[in-house]
């Protein structure tokens, strides 16, 4: 049998319509409204996106500010709803999008593992069953009871990436998530992510360093504008981006 693929992305498009004026509170946006006085500018963040990934692939995404790298990982991840073309997956999925994305800022952090465990759909069994293997990864000793808004964003990464490697995901999308905490941190991150490889997880996975994306991914694709312009091998590609952000220096 040939290899199953994890995630299908169809012809994707993803159109933001932006405000050409200010709109300061509700009541002005609604008079604008009714009064059709409201303009946009079309800006199409995703333009025509095609690609697979086969189970068990891990795929860098790279580019510059603006590409649409993380509107893309929105979109597989349902959390951005394409304009046009389909997005298809095949198992759970742990996006790990923005620091603290998902978590509830009131809640402790031991609240909020159990809150974050229920929306990719694990019983309370299941996430009890691996809560003390979240703690000690994440590092946050006695401060787990402390409400998530006093934790730093390194804190909350570190949480973040603990409750999402330990339930052990078939699909695992992260966005520039290994470039924030310490240097041992990111070491630590890093080894993990390998560490799951053998279980056969998919990764998908945004940065600017293509050292880490070689050392994690063995394909890679690179967008400009909102559309793929190289995709294949890692190293060619992490070469092939390393001279397009030497140009521009």
């Amino acid at each position: 049998m040939g290899k199953q693929p994890a995630i299908v992305v169809d012809n994707v498009s993803v159109l933001f319509n932006m405000n050409k004026e200010k709109v300061d509170n509700i009541k002005e946006y609604l008079i604008k409204l009714v009064t059709n006085k409201l303009h946009y500018n079309e800006f199409w963040a995703l333009k025509d996106i095609s690609f697979t990934i086969e189970k068990g692939e891990r795929w860098g995404v790279l580019g510059f500010n603006g590409a649409g790298k993380s509107t893309l990982l929105k979109t597989i991840a349902g959390v951005i709803k394409p304009t046009k073309g389909s997005v298809k997956s095949a198992g759970i999925i742990a996006p790990m999008l923005e620091l603290g994305a998902g978590f509830d800022l009131n809640y402790s952090g031991r609240e909020n593992i159990f809150l974050y465990g229920a929306t990719m759909g694990y019983s309370r069994k299941f996430i009890q069953s691996k809560y003390d293997q979240i703690v000690e990864f994440s590092e946050l000793g006695e401060f787990i009871d402390s409400p998530v808004k006093n934790y730093s964003s390194g804190m909350r990464a570190r949480l973040g990436f603990a409750i999402a490697t330990a339930v052990e995901p078939q699909i695992l999308i992260l966005d520039e998530v290994l470039s924030v905490g310490d240097a041992k941190f990111r070491m630590k991150s890093e080894a993990k992510i390998r560490s799951m490889f053998d279980k056969g997880i998919t990764v998908l996975f945004v940065s600017h360093n293509t050292n880490q994306v070689l050392n994690i991914c063995d394909k890679a694709m690179i967008l400009d504008h909102g559309k793929i312009i190289a995709k294949g091998d890692a190293v060619e590609i992490c070469a092939k981006y390393d001279e397009m952000v030497n140009s521009k220096k």
